[in-house]
């Protein structure tokens, strides 16, 4: 989760410290119907004044978790999580134990940086190392801030639950911009099998709009870093472009991709992704009346939700919002068209169609 702060600056949002504890999906997360309908009229029916249910009540898996940021789930119960500040994998199990499974060498945490978000892909480990009976062999890919850039590595996940630990570190994608702040970070294999890189524009936002920068995009490439056919700019790996902080990836049943991003100071965003679109940044925050550029699915205010990362189950949305500390009631949003405007400013709802 990406606290988006800047201390040193005086038009960003005030830091907001990330909760030590890892929690069920649902945790802070807003949902968002993704079905086939009609905008509502001006006039909606008239309906309850009670809340539709919600998700089930979030509890805690672990505790004791420093900045932990991306989290991957295996077969046999257990998740790989990222720490940001100190740069390692831990093995979490169903009953909240923990273990190191290895420190990525090369992280430089400063601000916002450090070790961001995992994925896993079947991948091909030396053979003379024991395999997860529950799980082909994996390659962990992460993303991380060093001393020079933000870049992607891929290393082999080996051994068995319980006793797993990383290979050697190849590197996958170099010189994504850093900085203090807007790192980005998100990464995902897509349903066709092409790993998609969200960065972020690294506090200067003419990177979101320069071709040439892998800052403010999302990236298209090989599980091995190079570029695939198909992608909307030659010899490029750049799928999309205008993007201030991209925080959250995830595709729908159609194939549709989404993405959660951080705003500045008046507009949060959920997009729908578009190879070769532009979204705007910095020229527009939110929703403009600029045809250069494509405008998002949904928008909230800066105050009301910081977004994160992004899942998909059904027909149904889930983001991860840091809405405030704890302790403190935890916020989620979520709703349909047909309580959008009727019941909770707060709540959110969006038709996707």
């Amino acid at each position: 989760m990406d606290a988006d702060a800047d201390p040193q600056s005086t038009n960003r949002r005030k830091p907001r410290r990330r909760p030590a504890w890892l929690v069920l999906a649902a945790l802070a997360a807003g949902t968002l119907a993704l079905t086939s309908c009609q905008p509502p009229s001006p006039s909606p029916p008239p309906v309850s004044s009670s809340p539709p249910a919600g998700p089930a009540a979030a509890g805690d898996i672990a505790t004791g978790l420093a900045a932990p940021w991306s989290m991957v789930p295996l077969a046999d119960g257990t998740f790989l999580v990222s720490e940001r500040d100190s740069g390692r994998i831990l093995e979490v199990g169903a009953d909240g134990t923990k273990r190191t499974v290895g420190e990525v060498a090369g992280v430089v945490h400063q601000g916002e940086g450090g070790l961001l978000g995992l994925a896993l892909h079947v991948g091909s480990c030396p053979s003379q190392e024991p395999l997860d009976p529950n799980n082909p062999c994996f390659d962990v890919y992460a993303y991380l801030t060093t001393a020079d850039d933000n870049r992607v590595v891929r290393m082999p996940l080996l051994g068995e639950s319980g006793n797993r630990g990383l290979g050697p570190a190849t590197a996958i994608i170099t010189g994504i911009p850093k900085a203090g702040n807007h790192n980005g970070g998100r990464i995902a294999f897509g349903p066709e099998g092409l790993l998609y890189t969200g960065t972020g524009d690294a506090g200067n936002g003419n990177n979101a709009q320069n071709p040439a920068s892998l800052g403010g995009k999302i990236l298209r490439t090989t599980r091995d870093g190079g570029i695939p056919s198909g992608n909307p700019f030659p010899n490029s790996p750049v799928w999309s472009l205008g993007h201030r902080n991209v925080q959250g990836i995830a595709w729908d049943a159609q194939g549709r991709m989404w993405a959660s991003e951080f705003g500045q100071n008046t507009w949060d965003e959920l997009n729908q992704i578009r190879a070769g679109n532009n979204y705007g940044w910095p020229v527009v925050e939110g929703m403009g009346s600029d045809s250069r550029f494509t405008n998002p699915v949904l928008q909230w205010p800066t105050s009301e939700a910081s977004p994160s990362g992004i899942a998909i189950a059904g027909t149904t949305l889930y983001m991860a919002a840091l809405r405030r500390e704890r302790p403190g009631p935890k916020q989620s949003w979520w709703a349909s068209w047909a309580d959008c405007a009727m019941w909770h400013q707060r709540r959110k709802a969006a038709c996707l169609s």
